[in-house]
């Protein structure tokens, strides 16, 4: 019987401060607004026109804001690197027999450009979700397993009912991860190999 596995993108497969910090720093000096790349790189999660709005950018304005981004963005996917351990966290579910599932918060066209210029075999990616919203997704593909960087991702999973598994790449600690519902945390993805292979 197939299994599947859930996977979220930013800062848990891919590290994308540096990318989203320099598209952020450009939107803001295009725009005329005190938009810190830097900070939205240490928040990476919500979806963009929820830290737009966090950062004061005018309501009015987050449309445009946001469609200007996904403009900009394509240009940066390629200095965006995987992160530690993240191809060998793949090939264990492949190992296993299992199928790879990404649910994620980014814009979908924008997350599929990443799986495309990491070469990645993914069965199914599934974007604009975020928190709760994720937990449609995990049930229409049969996810077992969710993994995750962040509360939301926590969330996600347990709305879902499958294990939530937490992993302290991103701007959630340990502790924040299993109050939110982790049912395991990893320091980073190098470790999950092992621990799948403990299941």
């Amino acid at each position: 019987m197939t299994w599947t596995v859930g996977f979220d993108l930013d800062m848990t497969l891919i590290d994308s401060r540096p990318g989203v910090s320099k598209a952020i720093d450009q939107l803001g000096a295009e725009f005329g607004l005190p938009l810190r790349g830097a900070a939205f790189a240490d928040r990476l999660g919500p979806p963009l026109g929820m830290l737009l709005a966090d950062a004061g950018a005018p309501e009015e304005s987050i449309p445009a804001l946001v469609s200007r981004y996904r403009e900009i963005y394509p240009s940066i996917v390629p200095y965006i690197p995987a992160m530690p351990g993240a191809d060998a966290a793949l090939a264990a579910v492949r190992a296993r027999g299992g199928r790879v599932l990404i649910v994620t918060g980014k814009h979908e066209p924008l997350a599929r450009l990443h799986v495309a210029e990491l070469g990645w075999r993914i069965d199914a990616v599934v974007g604009d979700l975020w928190s709760d919203g994720k937990a449609a997704a995990l049930r229409a593909h049969g996810a077992e397993l969710f993994v995750g960087d962040h509360e939301g991702d926590m969330r996600g999973a347990r709305a879902a009912e499958v294990y939530a598994l937490g992993v302290t790449t991103g701007p959630c600690d340990a502790d924040e991860l299993r109050t939110a519902g982790a049912e395991f945390v990893l320091n980073e993805l190098t470790e999950f190999p092992d621990w799948l292979a403990a299941r």
